[in-house]
C-alpha cells in the first residue's frame, strides 16, 4: 500500500485552492482526451467502418455490423469500472487515471493501423474489435477517477456540482476535437478519405495522451483519499464491499443516467447513418453542425452544474430528463424535413436537454457512495449504464428505424429512457450542500 506523507491540513488555503485549480484542469483535459478517443470511433463508425469492414453486406446491415463492434466498447466499459475502481479505491486516484489514460490512448492509436477488409477479410473487424474491448476498459476506470480527483479538493459543500461538471466537459470537448479532426482530414483528403483520411485523427491520439500524461503526473493526490489511508480505512476488496453495501444506489444511478446515454448517442453516432443514408444530408455538414453542438454543450454544462448547487441536484436531473423525454419527438420533425436550417437547428439544441442532466450527473451520482468505496461504486453504477443504454442505442436505432421505418419510433425509445431515469432520480438521495466526508451507508 502506497504511503501517502501529505495530509491535507498541511496545505494552505492558498495552496489548497491551486491543487484545486490543478485538479479541475487535468481531469478536464485526461477526460476530453480520453472522449476523444472513444467518440472519434462513434463518429467514424457510421461514416467508414460499415463500409470498409463488411462491404459485402447491404448499407444498412453493414451499419448495424459496425454498431455491434462499436457496442463491444460498452460492454468493456463496466469492466474497467469494476478493474480500476477496485485500484483507485486501494492506490489512489492519481495513479489510477494515469493507467486509464495510457490504456485507452494507445488503443485509439491502434484503431488507425487495423488493416480492412480488402487486405485481411473478415480478421480486420475481429482486430477492430479486440481493440474497441480495451478502449472500453480504459474509458470504463476514467469517470469515476476524473469526477473524484476535482470533487475531492473542493472546500466546502456547497459547490460540487459545478466543480464536478467541468470533468464532464471532457464529453464536449472531446466530442468538438473529434468531429474538427474528422472534419478536417475529410476535407483534406476528400475523395481518399476511405483509404486514409479516417485513420489519422485516431493516430494523433498519441499526442494529446502525451499532453494529458504530463499533466496528470503533475497533480497530488485527493484530501478524501489521504485521509482514508492515513485512518487505515482502504478496504482490501472496495468492488464487493460498495456491492455488498450498497447495491440500490449502484442499480438507480445506472438506471437514472438511461435518458442521458441513450439520447446523446443516437445524436452523435446514429446520425451520420440516419443523416448520409436516409436524409441524404451531406457528411461534412453533419460534422459541422455537431461541432456546433459541441461550442453549446460547453456552456450549458457548467451552467447546469451551478444551477444545482442553487436548486438541488435531483431536482435539476429531473428537469432535463422531463425535457429529453420531449425533445426526441421535436429532433426527428426537425431532421425529416431535410431543411438544412432546420437539420442544423435539430442538431444543435439536441444536446441541451442532455447537458441539463450531464451537468450535474456527476454530483449526484458521486455523493451517493461513502469514500472508501466511491471510485468503485460510482464507477460501476455510471458504467453499468452504457451497457444497458449507451452501447446498444445506436444499435436499437438502426433497428427501429429498419422495422417500423420512421424517426418517431426511436423517438418513442427515448421516451421510454426518460420515464426510467424520472422514475429511477426520484428513488435516489439527494446530498446537495451535504457533508459527505463520512460513512453514509
Amino acid at each position: 500500500m502506497t504511503t501517502i506523507h501529505v495530509t491535507s491540513d498541511a496545505l494552505s488555503e492558498t495552496d489548497h485552492r491551486t491543487q484545486l485549480r490543478r485538479a479541475v484542469i487535468a481531469s478536464t483535459v485526461g477526460t476530453t482526451i480520453e472522449w476523444y478517443d472513444f467518440l472519434l470511433y462513434s463518429t467514424v463508425t457510421g461514416l467508414v467502418f460499415g463500409k470498409l469492414f463488411f462491404p459485402k453486406s447491404d448499407p444498412l446491415v453493414g451499419v448495424l455490423e459496425a454498431f455491434a463492434i462499436y457496442t463491444v466498447g460498452f460492454i468493456a466499459r463496466p469492466i474497467g469500472a469494476v478493474i480500476f475502481g477496485h485500484y483507485g479505491d486501494r492506490i489512489g486516484r492519481k495513479a489510477t487515471l494515469i493507467a486509464t489514460l495510457l490504456l485507452t490512448g494507445l488503443a485509439t492509436f491502434a484503431v488507425g493501423l487495423v488493416p480492412t477488409y480488402e487486405t485481411v477479410g473478415i480478421w480486420g473487424a475481429v482486430i477492430l474489435t479486440v481493440i474497441r474491448f480495451i478502449q472500453g476498459v480504459g474509458v470504463g476506470g476514467e469517470w469515476g477517477g476524473s469526477v473524484l480527483l476535482a470533487m475531492e479538493w473542493a472546500r466546502t459543500n456547497n459547490h460540487r456540482g459545478f466543480i464536478t461538471s467541468w470533468p464532464q466537459l471532457g464529453g464536449p470537448g472531446g466530442l468538438l476535437l473529434a468531429n474538427i479532426a474528422v472534419l478536417v482530414f475529410s476535407r483534406i483528403s476528400g475523395d481518399q478519405f476511405l483509404v486514409w483520411g479516417w485513420r489519422i485523427p485516431f493516430l494523433l491520439s498519441i499526442v494529446m495522451v502525451a499532453i494529458g500524461l504530463y499533466i496528470r503526473l503533475g497533480i497530488l493526490e485527493t484530501p478524501a483519499f489521504r485521509r482514508i489511508v492515513a485512518e487505515n480505512r482502504v478496504e482490501r476488496v472496495p468492488v464487493l464491499e460498495v456491492i455488498k453495501r450498497q447495491p440500490g444506489a449502484i442499480i438507480l444511478t445506472a438506471l437514472a443516467r438511461m435518458a442521458e446515454q441513450a439520447p446523446a448517442y443516437i445524436y452523435l453516432a446514429f446520425v451520420f447513418a440516419y443523416g448520409v443514408n436516409v436524409l441524404h444530408t451531406p457528411r461534412d455538414f453533419l460534422l459541422t453542425s455537431l461541432i456546433s453542438a459541441g461550442i453549446v454543450s460547453m456552456a450549458t454544462i457548467p451552467l447546469a452544474g451551478h444551477f444545482s448547487d442553487v436548486i438541488g441536484r435531483k431536482r435539476m436531473y429531473l428537469i432535463g430528463a422531463v425535457l429529453t423525454g420531449i425533445y426526441g419527438f421535436i429532433y426527428f420533425a426537425l431532421l425529416d424535413t431535410t431543411v438544412p436550417i432546420l437539420v442544423f437547428i435539430a442538431i444543435v439544441l439536441s444536446f441541451v436537454p442532455h447537458d441539463i442532466l450531464y451537468g450535474p450527473q456527476a454530483a449526484l451520482i458521486a455523493e451517493c457512495f461513502t469514500p472508501r468505496l466511491r471510485y468503485s461504486g460510482a464507477s460501476i453504477g455510471y458504467q453499468l449504464s452504457s451497457v444497458i443504454s449507451g452501447g446498444p442505442a445506436p444499435l436499437i436505432a438502426t433497428a427501429l428505424f429498419a422495422t417500423y421505418g420512421t424517426g418517431y419510433a426511436i423517438a418513442a425509445y427515448i421516451l421510454f429512457c426518460a420515464v426510467v431515469s424520472i422514475i429511477a432520480t426520484a428513488m435516489l438521495p439527494d446530498y446537495t450542500k451535504c457533508d459527505i466526508s463520512e460513512e453514509h451507508a
